[in-house]
């Protein structure tokens, strides 16, 4: 049994940081995984900010060269650095994970989700 639970989150300024952080329990960290970072701001569809799998990462254009996504095996956690936030950054934030099988891990159905942390930027 995978659970997948999210830290971290919070509210600041515009310009501001934060680094919500997902602790994953259960089998998954065992093998080779993909994980990702989506959010899902009010009125909006959920949407992929990065992915990371076998020393890849992969960002959304909106987050691209402000969000960086770290997975750390050992401690079967993943983390999200966010700098220069802005605004429509604004989101309840979810980390996935799902097996990796090869290939990449872009847009994959993800089976395992965490709660969500809110992102609230002013």
């Amino acid at each position: 049994h995978v659970q997948l639970v999210e830290s971290g989150g919070g509210s600041v300024q515009a310009g501001g940081s934060l680094r919500p952080s997902c602790a994953a329990s259960g089998n998954l960290f065992r093998r080779a995984s993909c994980m990702g970072w989506f959010r899902q701001a009010p009125g909006k569809e959920r949407e992929a900010v990065a992915y990371s799998w076998s020393g890849i990462t992969s960002y959304a254009d909106a987050v691209k060269g402000r969000f960086t996504i770290s997975q750390d095996n050992a401690k079967n956690t993943v983390t999200l650095q966010m700098n220069s936030l802005k605004p429509e950054d604004t989101a309840l934030y979810y980390c996935a994970a799902r097996p990796w099988y090869g290939g990449s891990c872009v847009g994959r159905y993800y089976g395992y989700w965490g709660q969500g942390t809110q992102v609230t930027v002013s």
